[in-house]
């Protein structure tokens, strides 16, 4: 009698534990996208959040034309409160993503949400030396609204008129040095992204407007690269360079790697066309730079590809 109440202890236990999780797969852009959510949410949570990683991965899978990874594990972990907390991204063995959701979040907060689709994007680019972690949460930073301007998830004045309230963040301040040597919160994310928009300038104005940084993001995911592998930054830049064929990223991390760059951003701004008017943002699409602008930001037809 005391061994079938032992035994039975064991199991009330061990079907305890398998309930407290709950296990999902989709399939986006190629990719098997495996989610556990723990503890197991009610049904409509666990549908909202299955549609916003869905949602968050057609995003990446447009701008990169597939998800990064063949394969990838996202733990969800509940948490009390609202909104999305905490997000990482890790290449170690294979591609997972752990994040925090709050218990009551709503529908609304997940459309809101940039965390996700920012986990994602680390996927697509290999890991570098930690001197170079500016190009990881830069290239995160820029991406993640623009991927989701294209798959018709952001309007292009959101995206545009939150650059220009923060890109001004990633300008050296006094006694700042170059990206490679100063590793403060600023230059780090919005350092880095500016590096990333000056480059898919760049590389358009070089290639007519034909070709953006997604080419070149592309061709390192062409060549092997994600978050799985580990590769030399210069090894990684010119593949990039390679793949639209204008040397664009290398000549710039040579600029910015060790020396403070302070690109004029109010002309920048000016030249594109991007304006803060009586808290609205307007578009001039007189401006040189106009045409450029629009090509960052257009949407692309979208959700007939993927599927979930």
């Amino acid at each position: 009698m005391r061994s079938l109440f032992f035994f039975a202890l064991i199991w009330f236990g061990f079907s305890a534990f398998a309930n407290a999780q709950d296990n999902a797969k989709l399939q986006v852009g190629g990719a098997t996208i495996d989610v556990s959510l723990d503890p197991a949410p009610p049904a409509a949570l666990r549908k909202l959040v299955l549609n916003w990683i869905a949602t968050a991965a057609r995003a990446v899978s447009i701008y990169y034309t597939k998800f990064p990874v063949s394969h990838v594990d996202i733990a969800v972990n509940f948490h009390e409160g609202e909104g999305v907390g905490s997000g990482r991204a890790f290449g170690w063995k294979h591609a997972h993503i752990s994040i925090s959701v709050g218990q009551s979040t709503t529908a609304a907060d997940l459309t809101d949400d940039w965390m996700i689709t920012h986990e994602m994007v680390h996927l697509a680019f290999p890991s570098v030396a930690d001197s170079h972690h500016w190009i990881e949460e830069g290239l995160a930073t820029y991406v993640e609204p623009v991927a989701r301007a294209r798959a018709g998830d952001l309007l292009p004045q959101k995206v545009w008129g939150d650059m220009f309230d923060a890109m001004a963040q990633g300008l050296p301040k006094a006694g700042d040095r170059g990206l490679d040597f100063t590793h403060t919160w600023g230059r780090t994310y919005w350092g880095g992204a500016l590096f990333c928009l000056l480059a898919d300038i760049e590389i358009r104005k070089r290639t007519g407007n034909r070709l953006g940084l997604e080419e070149a993001m592309r061709g390192i995911l062409k060549a092997g690269g994600s978050i799985e592998v580990e590769w030399p930054l210069e090894r990684v830049l010119q593949i990039a360079d390679q793949a639209v064929g204008v040397r664009v990223l290398e000549e710039l991390y040579d600029r910015m790697k060790a020396a403070p760059v302070s690109p004029d951003l109010h002309q920048l701004w000016k030249d594109l066309g991007v304006d803060r008017q009586g808290g609205k943002v307007v578009f001039d699409d007189s401006a040189p730079l106009a045409s450029i602008r629009k090509a960052i930001t257009a949407s692309v037809a979208s959700g007939s590809a993927f599927r979930n």
